[in-house]
């Protein structure tokens, strides 16, 4: 009778603490969006705004992974881009951040396998080069 109360006992902690490991539904939500991201399932854009100013630097649509790396002060963004990869560096600094959003876009609006990336003109500095004889 002792070991059946015992066997059941530790079926109780085993289960309690495989349901506790589930987390919230917001946190399985996370995970499996963060998943389909990177499986490059979502359309995803990224905006880097300039914090001082408040402009945009430049966006990049399209099916991405990014990851932010502290360590280098970076976003390291890999792009699926026709069935072959690309990747891409974005350096941040104290008065750069970033914002990735999730599209919702359908599949007739974008193309499976296309990205874009949108610098804006007015945050380059205009160079005036001259010829000196």
């Amino acid at each position: 009778m002792k070991k059946k109360i015992l066997g059941l006992l530790v079926a109780g902690v085993l289960t309690a603490s495989t349901l506790t490991g589930c987390g919230t539904e917001a946190e399985r939500v996370s995970y499996n969006l963060s998943q389909q991201a990177d499986n490059f399932n979502v359309v995803r854009q990224l905006t880097v705004i300039n914090c001082i100013e408040g402009d945009v630097l430049f966006q990049m649509t399209g099916k991405m992974s990014i990851t932010a790396d502290t360590a280098d002060n970076q976003l390291e963004i890999i792009v699926e881009d026709g069935g072959t990869y690309v990747k891409h560096f974005v350096g941040l600094s104290d008065n750069v951040t970033y914002v990735v959003e999730d599209l919702n876009l359908g599949a007739n609006v974008v193309s499976k396998y296309k990205y874009t990336l949108n610098f804006n003109p007015d945050m380059w500095i205009p160079v005036n080069v001259k010829t000196i004889d």
